[in-house]
């Protein structure tokens, strides 16, 4: 039998503790039973050596991987002070620096018959009040924003910052589409920030002037739905800090809504806004006033009678730092309320049909979270009604459900689900000779998908998208409109399927 060094030291250490005990104790034992109980001892003196031997490679092991971390760590703390380095250099500077941002998609998409396929994200007959479902392979277009920002930081502190925006959308395929563009400059204001002479909540305020988004509008990101829009011309002032956990925001804008006959002028909607901040809980409240709104016409030149010429918006929402309290990733949830020309909750004061009773409520509700290592999930809740909207007595009815799962199969490579279910209940009441109708409508779409990483299972971009679609909703809801998407000519009832390919991105 082989015994080890380990093994020999345990077995001289046994013998020596136990040598007297042993010859004292066992005087009357005969040679044999003094040879057995001694093997007994050498096993147990092995086994203890045999464990040591165990222990002791375990604790190499240890040390091994110890010091594969202790590399691992050296080695993100180096790649860490790579990109602070990167983030340096972009620092404002005396000279002033210019930034180029965008977002993009572009894909072409076509129905089983190999024939141009209907699409977006509105194009159920609930997307005439703001009903979106979902729109991974459902995108049949192209559309383009592209952001120039100059900044730049003054000797005494001060920051300044010019941006403007530009974009498209369009349908067509071709590479010159001039006579289809709807090119527009949608964006193009300045701030000041940072202004050594304010003290108190103003310190670390931002003031700006021009035409612009509002910095702090959020969507529902797989709908492609704003949950809120304040979108003009004017001017605000951000952060106006009255606590560490308590800020505002109070901004004036106005929107066009189209000439008045008999004063040949523009109706102006002037929207005055205070957004509040009290930790991860928002609280808006916009009123507005649009003078002689009820003497325009329409298009066709009818009068427009009980228009609304003021209203007002207001809406609380929370961003949660988990998945709806039951598990680790992040949720946003909001409920608006609008009644006359703020009944446009989503695109607050853009809608100059409103009637002065139109009342508007809406929920909005998304969430993301990691299931395991391979699955993700974002699921997505938007509900509304309306009534007395357009035509006295009208009532406007809807819900969207939206899931999308993301089967993350490589770094470069995952696998997108998307299931969408709408129920719309709508009565027009003879609003532009739109039907009363009800049904519902579904959408399922796979879309296998290529990311340069796995930074993000949702955020990650660019990505390139094959997909494929298939749709169906109730019968009914062909008859809402002659003008509208679904009961055209090859887009009813019954089932549609969509195929294509697609790219999106930003930075």
């Amino acid at each position: 039998m082989k015994i080890t060094s380990v093994a020999l030291i345990s077995i001289g250490f046994v013998l020596h503790i136990t040598a007297i005990p042993f010859a004292v104790a066992n005087k009357s034992m005969s040679v044999e039973e003094r040879l057995t109980l001694l093997e007994n001892r050498l096993q147990q003196a092995e086994t203890r050596a045999s464990t040591a031997e165990q222990q002791n490679r375990e604790l190499k092991a240890q040390i091994q991987q110890t010091q594969q971390l202790s590399k691992e760590t050296q080695q993100a703390t180096a790649n860490l002070d790579e990109r602070t380095k990167a983030i340096e250099i972009n620092t404002p500077d005396d000279n002033g620096y210019f930034e180029l941002h965008g977002y993009a998609r572009s894909g072409m998409m076509t129905n089983q018959h190999a024939k141009h396929s209907q699409g977006g994200p509105f194009m159920t007959p609930a997307g005439q009040t703001g009903g979106a479902v979902g729109r991974l392979g459902n995108e049949p277009d192209t559309y383009v924003e592209v952001y120039l920002e100059k900044k730049q930081r003054l000797e005494n502190g001060a920051t300044t910052r010019f941006m403007t925006m530009i974009a498209d959308q369009q349908k067509s395929y071709n590479d010159w589409t001039a006579d289809s563009s709807t090119l527009n400059v949608s964006q193009v204001f300045a701030e000041i920030a940072s202004l050594p002479s304010f003290t108190g909540p103003f310190k670390d305020t931002t003031l700006w002037a021009g035409k612009r988004v509002d910095r702090d509008n959020f969507e529902t990101p797989w709908l492609d739905s704003k949950i809120v829009a304040l979108n003009g011309t004017g001017g605000g002032i951000y952060d106006i800090r009255w606590s560490d956990n308590l800020r505002s925001n109070f901004s004036l804008i106005g929107r066009s809504f189209g000439d008045v006959d008999i004063v040949n002028n523009d109706i102006q909607n002037y929207i005055l806004t205070a957004n509040n901040y009290y930790g991860p809980v928002q609280f808006l409240f916009s009123g507005m006033k649009a003078k002689d709104n009820d003497e325009r016409k329409t298009p066709n030149g009818i009068n427009v009678y009980n228009a609304a010429d003021k209203g007002y918006t207001t809406m609380l929402g929370y961003t949660g730092n988990s998945f709806y309290g039951l598990a680790a990733g992040e949720t946003r949830s909001a409920i608006s309320w609008g009644q006359g020309l703020g009944a446009e909750v989503k695109n607050i004061g853009s809608d100059p049909a409103l009637l002065q009773d139109a009342k508007t409520v809406r929920l909005n509700s998304y969430g993301m979270v990691k299931l395991n290592n391979t699955w993700d999930f974002a699921p997505s809740l938007l509900a509304q009604y309306s009534a007395d909207r357009y035509a006295k007595g009208d009532d406007y009815r809807w819900i969207t459900l939206n899931g999308r799962f993301m089967q993350n199969i490589t770094e470069n490579f995952a696998l997108a689900y998307e299931t969408t279910w709408q129920y719309m209940d709508l009565d027009p009441n003879g609003y532009q000779d739109y039907q009363k109708v009800h049904g519902n409508y579904y959408k399922l779409t796979f879309a296998p998908t290529f990311r340069p990483n796995d930074i993000s299972a949702f955020f990650t971009r660019p990505e390139i998208r094959l997909f494929a679609t298939w749709m169906d909703w109730d019968k009914d809801l062909d008859n809402y409109s002659p003008n509208d998407t679904l009961g055209q000519y090859g887009f009813t009832s019954g089932g549609q399927w969509s195929f294509g390919i697609q790219m999106e991105t930003f930075f």
